[in-house]
């Protein structure tokens, strides 16, 4: 099978990296169809490129990007199948701010319609997770089977060490965009509960729309056990992450935040570390409460922080979910097995084109 890539996307975004990753340990050959350029000069960048190899190819993908008619403009300039990697909605971002509502402006509108439109455009559509499936088959009128889940995974190609080197604290390790649906005010709450632990240290890396806020919170409550760290390249993020003895998902009491799996607890299991998160819908598809993670409840410092002191106090338990973690990542949530499932499904798209044509 041959795939032409199409868009403007990033190739450092994690979610191309693992998909193109995948793609080659599954033997797809790529044909790129990429652009970086602005408005006009990108749709005419893009129709040149592809005019070359528009013959080449059995299926085209327009890359996870933030320009969201591109998959009506490919299915315009295609004859074969077009898929749609959306891999979530910008719409329900853009209007929720990850919990708080924004007034329905010209944007938003416009927004709205370029999602609804590019997923009737296109053959399949791609999201992350069922709990974002049932989203987007609610919100804009389409049937779920248009839709395919398509994890998040990780790309990690180093082997995860299991000796933590350099220091004995117990570290909890934090990362990602502060956001509500990251829910960072509740690692807060939990790190002043746990204050008086004086060999817990939390280390929360990265940056965003709360981050203000939250390094208020901690420094109102003059906390010494949590160090903020800038936000830093993702090779120095995993770095961190394997010298923690636990690493954090996300905890905010958001829509958003129940129908998402981040890629930081990917990593996480990757790189065999117990992992403590929000019990959701999302993260009950692929996880098992202390058999590969610890859940506690959404929205809730006082839970966070008694999870945190269950994991110190039981290595038993932290080996048990580190191992059961990495297992699952090695059976669900690689570049090679998330791809090649992907590339049954189209397969399927191929042969039902070659029969319609034939």
């Amino acid at each position: 099978m041959k795939i032409c890539y199409f868009g403007d996307y990033n190739l450092n975004y994690p979610r191309n990296r693992v998909l193109l990753k995948g793609f080659s340990e599954n033997g797809v050959e790529i044909l790129e169809c990429h652009s970086d350029k602005k408005g006009f000069s990108l749709y005419w960048g893009l129709f040149w490129k592809h005019w070359k190899i528009r013959k080449k190819y059995d299926v085209l993908i327009v890359a996870q990007s933030f320009t969201s008619d591109l998959a009506r403009f490919a299915q315009w300039i295609s004859n074969k199948k077009v898929v749609w990697d959306a891999f979530y909605s910008f719409y329900d971002r853009d209007i929720f701010g990850d919990g708080s509502v924004v007034p329905q402006g010209f944007r938003q509108r416009a927004r709205w319609r370029d999602e609804r439109q590019s997923c009737r455009a296109a053959d399949l559509v791609l999201l992350d997770t069922e709990e974002d499936i049932k989203y987007f088959s609610e919100e804009y009128g389409i049937p779920k089977e248009k839709f395919k889940k398509v994890l998040a995974g990780a790309d990690i190609s180093r082997i995860p060490s299991r000796e933590k080197t350099g220091t004995n604290k117990f570290v909890i390790h934090f990362h990602g965009n502060y956001s509500l649906l990251q829910g960072v005010k509740y690692v807060v709450g939990a790190a002043k509960i746990l204050e008086g632990c004086m060999d817990i240290r939390f280390n929360l890396v990265g940056g965003g729309q709360t981050f203000v806020d939250d390094k208020r919170l901690a420094y109102g409550y003059n906390l010494k056990n949590i160090k903020f760290i800038e936000e830093v390249d993702d090779q120095k993020v995993l770095d961190l992450a394997e010298e923690a003895d636990i690493c954090l998902g996300v905890f905010g009491n958001t829509p958003r935040t129940k129908r998402v799996i981040p890629k930081k607890v990917f990593e996480a299991i990757a790189l065999r570390k117990p992992v403590i998160s929000a019990d959701t819908p999302a993260m009950r598809e692929l996880f098992i409460d202390r058999e590969n993670i610890l859940f506690c409840r959404i929205g809730n410092h006082e839970d966070l922080a008694n999870k945190i002191l269950e994991l110190r106090n039981d290595e038993a338990l932290r080996e048990k979910i580190a191992e059961g973690g990495y297992q699952l990542f090695q059976e669900r949530a690689t570049p090679k097995v998330i791809v090649g499932d992907l590339v049954e499904k189209l397969n399927e798209l191929v042969l039902v084109e070659s029969h319609s044509n034939g």
